[in-house]
């Protein structure tokens, strides 16, 4: 677990890139040449994104191939009390997974699913509280797939909303369409 404050880095590869990512190694401050695995790299060039990550253009002094990394601050995120009032940390793989499920098959761009992790992950961290119940994090699901994508939201009401039989099923359509 990082520091509240801190920062990881995750290389950004191009489509003729592998698709693997190395965090960036705490201990040492370094970021390790995802081509040659060395951790002596450096910096040609900072920048931020739109989201105000820090984008950084690398080269790795051993094997002379160069890569993008960007960091992200890593904030508190709160703990989560689950219904049965257990508590268990915030996973965002565990939100992309319930994302992608509900959107699988579906014309959702991938970058929009991340999109939308990335937006509940923050207001997650801007409510600066040490609790939060997974209520308010299917709150923010649900309405972040109805704006998303109707069948998608459909396909997460049915386990979130409990909606058990074909008459409450039914209903919650019914109540999409009128709002549409």
């Amino acid at each position: 677990m990082t520091e509240k404050g801190s920062f990881y880095s995750e290389p950004v590869f191009g489509e003729q890139n592998p698709p693997f990512f190395i965090l960036e190694d705490e201990t040492r401050g370094a970021m390790n040449c995802p081509f040659c695995g060395d951790g002596k790299t450096r910096v040609l060039d900072t920048g931020k994104s739109d989201q105000n990550d820090v984008q950084r253009r690398r080269e790795c002094t051993c094997c002379g191939k160069r890569f993008n990394t960007m960091e992200r601050p890593i904030l508190g995120i709160p703990m989560i009390v689950k219904s049965d009032n257990s508590r268990q940390e915030f996973n965002r793989e565990k939100l992309l997974r319930g994302l992608r499920i509900a959107c699988a098959k579906r014309p959702v761009p991938a970058e929009k699913i991340e999109q939308l992790a990335d937006d509940i992950e923050r207001e997650l961290q801007m409510e600066g509280k040490r609790e939060i119940s997974s209520r308010i994090i299917g709150d923010k699901v649900i309405a972040g797939l109805k704006s998303l994508d109707q069948i998608a939201y459909v396909r997460f009401a049915i386990v979130y909303l409990q909606l058990d039989d074909l008459l409450s099923l039914r209903k919650e359509i019914d109540r999409l369409l009128s709002e549409s």
